[in-house]
């Protein structure tokens, strides 16, 4: 498979989230008005609490079964590395750069999670009809690869919504208590200040603020902790997934709703149906959110640059190294393509998800589309050169 015919296929999902995103920006214009901020609020809601946990259901219950997760136990764990070491980049990105306080969960959340959604369903496929593939048979790839897919999506789900969701909520929550605390530096404009004063003096109730700090019992702090993991647990995209590997993993209720034969078939695929909503109507969103990005020059420069060298430098390295190392130790099974799916995990460009999180947190949303755009625009460029490099590896 040469280099241009990967090219091209590494591009076709990015280009179709740029087509879309175009639309979206167009439709939140003056000229068009059909997507302004208070539909944007009330479509993402859609997504969070119906779309997302649709298609995290449908994905789940008809493409993993029990045998598959004892099968494939290393890719949770491949997974769980990807946003481990991403995000440890994220936080040393933010602490070399100071980025402004709300950019600080996304930078984390954009370095850590990647997009293990429909880019894999596009580009794993695409590879196994490739004349000259590693990978065996066209049609046996295609299917093994879909699976691994589908499983690689539902849990990059799974991590986004606990892991990366935490992230942007308690990053929103720790800014928006900036001005209520009175931590927000303002200028003194007493008579009697002088230029040093003007500039660096605090609001007079951050002393109020620091005296009146109490000390947090442990139970409290454990009572609070709980709330907050339950919180994320019962988050409607969790709810999704936990279900989907349970009908998936339990027999007799996965023949209840997956298979032509099964009685209750309508409701999967009415799931399916919802389910199918979430991409378009979360690129739209983006895409609305880019206009007032490009307007504000939301972002620096140098976060967007920090950005694409951890998702497309740094974490493929880490990547290749990983897997490799796994692969010496006995760890994966035989097939090259399980391989090449783990390796391909570490170099997606960010979650779509973040940009729900950003809205539905009202935070951050412009500087959110200004990453997303840069860090797409480069993602065709940076699957293609990194799966020839794959593919040379497992040749």
């Amino acid at each position: 498979m040469g280099f241009l015919e990967l090219l091209e296929v590494a591009s076709m999902p990015i280009v179709q989230v740029l087509l879309i995103s175009v639309l979206g920006a167009f439709l939140a214009t003056d000229y068009c008005s059909l997507l302004s901020a208070d539909t944007r609020r009330s479509v993402n809601k859609l997504v969070f609490v119906v779309f997302t946990p649709c298609i995290m259901f449908a994905n789940l219950a008809q493409t993993v079964t029990l045998q598959d997760i004892i099968s494939w136990w290393f890719m949770p764990i491949n997974v769980g590395i990807t946003f481990l070491v991403g995000g440890i980049l994220g936080w040393l990105l933010v602490k070399l750069l100071n980025p402004k306080p709300q950019l600080h969960g996304l930078i984390i959340a954009t370095c850590a999670s990647g997009n293990m959604g429909n880019l894999m369903l596009i580009l794993v496929p695409a590879i196994c009809d490739e004349e000259g593939s590693p990978f065996g048979n066209r049609s046996v790839c295609r299917s093994v690869g879909l699976s691994y897919a589908s499983f690689s999506m539902a849990l990059g789900g799974f991590y986004i919504w606990t892991y990366s969701y935490q992230l942007v909520r308690s990053s929103a929550t720790q800014f928006k208590a900036l001005p209520a605390a009175g931590l927000v530096k303002s200028p003194n404009k007493d008579i009697d200040s002088d230029p040093h004063t003007l500039l660096l003096k605090p609001h007079q109730n951050q002393d109020l603020e620091i005296q009146g700090k109490q000390k947090v019992s442990t139970s409290s702090y454990i009572k609070n902790l709980l709330h907050q993991i339950l919180e994320e647990l019962f988050a409607p995209p969790t709810i999704g997934a936990i279900l989907g590997f349970v009908f998936g993993a339990t027999n007799w209720l996965r023949n209840l709703i997956i298979g032509e034969n099964a009685p209750l078939r309508v409701i999967q695929d009415s799931i399916k149906l919802l389910g199918d909503g979430t991409i378009p109507c979360i690129t739209l969103i983006l895409g609305g959110n880019l206009i007032q990005g490009l307007r504000s020059s939301a972002v620096k420069t140098s976060v967007i640059v920090g950005v694409t060298c951890v998702r497309y430098i740094i974490l493929p390295v880490v990547g290749v190294g990983v897997v490799q190392l796994a692969g010496n130790l006995g760890y994966l099974p035989s097939d090259p393509l399980f391989r090449y799916v783990l390796m391909l995990q570490f170099t997606l460009p960010p979650a779509m998800n973040i940009s729900t999180m950003a809205q539905l947190f009202d935070v951050a949303q412009e500087e959110c589309s200004v990453i997303f755009l840069w860090t797409y625009l480069v993602a065709s460029l940076a699957l293609t050169v990194w799966s020839t490099i794959f593919l040379s590896i497992l040749s």
